[in-house]
């Protein structure tokens, strides 16, 4: 297994994962091409098919056990498994914070009724919750009426927005584009600093490939900006991060090597 755990300062970062479903790149990124696929050795499979991860981070952060996003809790999940396989205890969570509200990070909010993370708030982005609980949105979303709406109901949801401080070392930062109100984290610790991405990005081929976007971006030229404007910051301050659907344990920087943008994972 590679390593799962990294620190940013004194903050730690456990990687978790959901599962690792096998998608077709030119139904997932319609306007790529296969040649741009085979400029990374390796992201294809025989099958010309590439392995994605549903992937979550636990956050250790001023005496808070942090879960970021929740998986997708399809019959083959594997979140809950994985946390206690890595020493991450479901019932000591004590905050839930949501990147955004698509279906594979809102899915282990509730077990059977009740909150998968029994003593934690879970923190929803404002302008995710405005945009999904819309009447003509939300009847054609069945996992915001299981997994999000019953929050509210249950008195452990708070809706955040802005750059919201979580604790002292871990804050939000809008990054909309893939969702109306999608957020990443910034982490600054001890003179360190890391991000979690989210789903500013969804492919490592979007390192250099950045303007490629996926079927799920809602609003693609936004998602673009976004992407740009967060790689090159990211590029350029060698910032650690962490992006849940890049390869297994997620962790990496953004480095250029020959005029192209790379992922370098740790």
């Amino acid at each position: 297994m590679p390593d799962f755990k990294t620190n940013v300062g004194n903050v730690e970062l456990v990687s978790l994962s959901d599962g690792f479903p096998l998608r077709d790149p030119l139904t997932i990124f319609p306007s790529s091409t296969i040649d741009q696929w085979k400029e990374f050795p390796g992201l294809l499979d025989n099958n010309g098919q590439f392995k994605s991860r549903y992937g979550n981070v636990a956050v250790r952060s001023g005496g808070k056990l942090i879960i970021v996003d929740t998986g997708l809790q399809a019959p083959d999940s594997i979140l809950l498994d994985d946390m206690k396989k890595k020493g991450v205890d479901r019932e000591a969570v004590d905050i839930v914070v949501f990147t955004h509200l698509h279906p594979d990070h809102v899915g282990w909010n509730l077990t059977d009724g009740r909150p998968t993370f029994p003593n934690a708030r879970y923190l929803v982005p404002r302008a995710d919750w405005d945009h999904w609980t819309q009447p003509t949105v939300l009847q054609n979303a069945e996992h915001i009426k299981n997994q999000v709406l019953p929050l509210k109901d249950l008195n452990v949801m708070d809706l955040i927005e802005h750059e919201y401080k979580v604790t002292d070392e871990l804050t939000t930062v809008p990054t909309p584009g893939h969702t109306p109100g999608h957020v990443s984290l910034a982490i600054a610790s001890q003179g360190e600093r890391g991000y979690i991405l989210g789903d500013v990005a969804n492919n490592l081929i979007q390192t250099h490939h950045t303007d490629l976007c996926p079927i799920f971006d809602n609003d693609p030229d936004m998602a673009r900006q976004t992407r740009h404007k967060v790689f090159d910051s990211l590029e350029t301050d060698k910032v650690l991060i962490y992006a849940g659907h890049f390869p297994d344990p997620g962790f990496g920087h953004l480095i250029r090597s020959h005029s192209r943008r790379l992922w370098q994972g740790i």
